[in-house]
């Protein structure tokens, strides 16, 4: 497939504080210094200059994003786009922004440590395969529930799934035409109801998703050893 078409990347940042037990969405939160959200644009931009990035807020936030990025002087360039009710509106949204043929990640705004490696990586097997899904094999052991209580399951045949999910542009905002399902958990459910092929790659352990205040501790240490490490 053609590698020289735009690529574009919409970060999705409409979560709340309520898990993360603060007033403030978790998308704003500092980690070193910066709101989580700056750094994962911070990613993206230093993965590939001359990325697209289309952030999709949720509207009561906009003006607040917008007065972040002028008392932390970020000057990354960027569209806003106002979310909606569910994630998948808010995808739906930022879809809207792009009219040319090009490849889009989507991207979760509080995953901040995904590496430039992996966000390559996943634009050039979408660009060779139609689309790209990382994932990392459970360490754990799994069970699930049932109505007469739990069972356990084979790990080696589950993943956990991570974004940048990264698809063709076109064929992503013709899957997101269809009516929304409470099933639609990520992009690649979406692209799967539409008859489309999901292909899975490597992810990584360190693109961990910030959810509660454990995660952000995690992620101010990983910061400090890449800092060691360069």
């Amino acid at each position: 497939m053609d590698t020289s078409h735009q690529k574009y990347a919409i970060i999705v940042a409409g979560g709340s504080g309520a898990r993360m037990g603060y007033a403030v969405p978790k998308q704003f939160l500092l980690l070193a210094g910066k709101p989580l959200l700056m750094h994962t644009l911070i990613r993206f931009r230093e993965a590939i200059s001359e990325l697209q990035l289309i952030v999709v807020l949720p509207f009561d936030h906009i003006e607040t994003w917008q007065r972040l990025c002028s008392e932390h002087r970020f000057i990354i360039p960027h569209q806003i786009v106002a979310g909606g009710k569910e994630r998948f509106f808010s995808v739906r949204n930022g879809l809207e922004k792009i009219t040319a043929a090009g490849w889009v990640a989507v991207h979760d705004g509080v995953r901040p440590l995904v590496s430039a490696k992996l966000i390559q990586m996943a634009f050039e097997a979408a660009a060779r395969d139609g689309s790209a899904i990382p994932v990392i094999t459970p360490t754990e052991s799994l069970r699930q529930i049932t109505g007469n209580g739990s069972h356990s399951v084979n790990r080696t045949e589950h993943r956990l799934v991570q974004t940048p999910q990264v698809f063709d542009a076109q064929r992503l905002a013709e899957a997101y035409r269809q009516p929304f399902r409470t099933d639609f958990t990520d992009d690649a459910t979406v692209w799967e109801a539409a008859n489309n092929k999901v292909h899975l790659i490597e992810g990584e352990l360190n693109n961990i998703k910030i959810t509660r205040p454990f995660d952000l501790l995690l992620a101010e240490q990983y910061l400090h050893y890449e800092s060691e490490e360069s």
